[in-house]
């Protein structure tokens, strides 16, 4: 009856099933605008409105907002949501509303930036109608999405994937001692060293800290290598958050890659049974996660020494490299 996805066969709402959806990480960035005067302006600006603190409550009221748009938003669903950040900048006529909001999961987060961009101006419309009950809120609108079928979403129109870079290949080692340079990396010079033997181009070999693996992660993918090894970050401590990072970008895991790699150093010691280490492809980009000791590279490098080449060559149409 209709291609609208929030109405059944009959044309009736319901709530769309995301039960087969991918989880991947996704934002959202919307924007709006309250219409007022300069002298409100003004005000605003030099905290002098007679409700003070006005983008401060503001900001708050848009997180909250968008904390609770599942229970606003009839059909939307609950989010964890990662964060959401509420900006405002000024015209002479106008404050103006950003909100961005983040998540890792089967559907977007549209909604819930579209709200925090609502709440935080409403809260701006009661702040400031002491001086100006006839302000204006509006132009709310989506502005920019990421992740899900659709990928890079903007008002301008849909922006493709890069497309995918057959010979390249990035290191990312997670080392929260490494990126403070307390503690030498000797990982990732190990594994770019291997990758140039087996023919490929490698971009880069960054250090970063545990809690900055994740935006790492999303970087490198968006550049499309063909493969992306990462070290460290894999075991069972607080700030361990590799798998965690690399999970959400996985349209198809290769569990069969990483059982071998932990098997691999079980040969060795008993401490390989906690790692762990995902591997899969991402948009066909290979991501294994290893080890972060230098002997568990080396194991995981031995496994991926008679499989990483054909695998490249499988998901690019074709055998193993002659």
């Amino acid at each position: 009856m209709s291609d609208l996805s929030h109405l059944d066969s009959e044309g009736r709402a319901h709530m769309v099933d995301v039960g087969d959806k991918s989880v991947t990480a996704r934002t959202a960035t919307a924007s709006g605008r309250l219409t007022t005067t300069p002298e409100v302006i003004a005000l605003v600006k030099a905290d002098g409105m007679p409700k003070a603190d006005v983008l401060s409550t503001a900001r708050i009221a848009g997180i909250l907002g968008a904390k609770q748009t599942s229970a606003l938003i009839p059909l939307c669903h609950p989010l964890p949501l990662s964060s959401v950040n509420v900006d405002f900048a000024y015209t002479d006529e106008a404050i103006l509303i950003s909100a961005t909001a983040k998540t890792t999961g089967k559907t977007g987060v549209e909604m819930e930036a579209l709200t925090a961009v609502a709440i935080a101006g409403l809260t701006l419309h009661d702040m400031v109608k002491a001086v100006d009950p006839a302000a204006v809120l509006g132009e709310i609108r989506l502005e920019e999405k990421t992740g899900g079928k659709r990928g890079h979403w903007t008002r301008d129109g849909v922006i493709p994937p890069a497309p995918l870079r057959p010979n390249a290949a990035a290191v990312i080692v997670a080392s929260t001692g490494g990126a403070a340079g307390v503690r030498e990396d000797t990982t990732g010079p190990l594994i770019a060293d291997w990758l140039r033997v087996h023919g490929f181009a490698v971009d880069a070999v960054t250090v970063v800290a545990d809690a900055d693996v994740a935006a790492e992660v999303t970087r490198v993918v968006a550049s499309h290598p063909a493969v992306i090894l990462t070290t460290g970050g894999t075991g069972l401590s607080p700030t361990d958050q590799t798998p965690e990072a690399t999970l959400p970008h996985l349209d198809r895991q290769l569990p069969g890659i990483a059982e071998a790699i932990r098997a691999a150093g079980l040969a060795k010691t008993p401490t390989a049974a906690l790692s762990r280490g995902l591997a899969g492809t991402a948009d066909g980009t290979i991501i294994v996660n290893l080890p972060g000791s230098r002997g568990g590279v080396k194991d995981g490098l031995e496994v991926l020494d008679g499989l990483l080449v054909h695998l490249v060559a499988q998901i690019a149409g074709g055998g193993a490299h002659e």
